[in-house]
């Protein structure tokens, strides 16, 4: 374990890895964001993680998701992404749900923080109630897909995004509600037209994966801020 985070404590020193070892963070989606965030979480060592999804992994997933790959084809996502993280660390606490999040969701869990990596606006909307309920801190990831400047991706409040899409949509859905103005990673850059006719957006693991680090980043700079 100490050789393990040697280089986290070199910035944060024992009181921040203490702080990271006693923490808990709930991941919801661990697809081509959630899976970057994941693993960012598991390296940095936060001491439990809560995943929750309820989708298996496609093929079609490999060319973004991290627990995307030939060998895990068919498998639930959460399974997956619990091996990974006993395999980076098996001291840190997994607990994997495979549920579909949605308005009659409740879990045991009480996490320090959130992550939403959902792609449904119902179902971030109902995470966000949840979330607000038990008081938990959350950030969010707006629409990843389309995109492909990494410089344009930012973090604000949800207030203050502008561009994307699926920011506006969720946008107006909390306006007029007793949410918080919470933060979410989003991007400045106008979406890519779709080629074809294809049904689903186009994505890339360059700007995905950004998103779910950012997400990750923004957390763990929560964790220790107090140091």
């Amino acid at each position: 374990m100490n050789n393990r985070l040697n280089r986290t404590r070199l910035l944060f020193g024992d009181v921040g890895i203490e702080k990271l070892n006693n923490a808990t963070v709930m991941v919801v989606g661990c697809g081509a964001v959630g899976s970057f965030a994941i693993e960012a979480l598991a390296r940095i060592g936060v001491g439990h993680i809560i995943v929750v999804d309820f989708d298996l992994v496609e093929e079609s997933n490999i060319n973004r998701q991290l627990f995307a790959m030939e060998s895990t084809i068919g498998t639930p996502k959460v399974d997956v992404a619990a091996a990974r993280i006993h395999d980076i660390n098996p001291e840190i606490q997994v607990d994997a749900v495979r549920t579909f999040w949605d308005e009659n969701t409740d879990i045991a869990f009480t996490p320090d923080y959130i992550i939403d990596a959902i792609d449904t606006v119902p179902s971030k909307i109902a995470l966000y109630r949840w979330a607000h309920a038990h008081s938990i801190p959350f950030i969010a990831s707006m629409g990843a897909a389309s995109k492909t400047d990494m410089t344009k991706i930012k973090i604000a409040k949800i207030s203050k995004t502008s561009v994307c899409p699926l920011a506006a949509r969720v946008r107006k859905m909390v306006r007029g509600t007793d949410l918080p103005d919470f933060p979410v990673v989003f991007s400045e850059q106008n979406p890519a037209t779709v080629v074809g006719h294809a049904k689903n957006l186009g994505s890339i693991i360059t700007v995905t994966g950004m998103f779910g680090m950012m997400l990750a980043n923004w957390v763990i700079q929560e964790i220790v801020r107090d140091i």
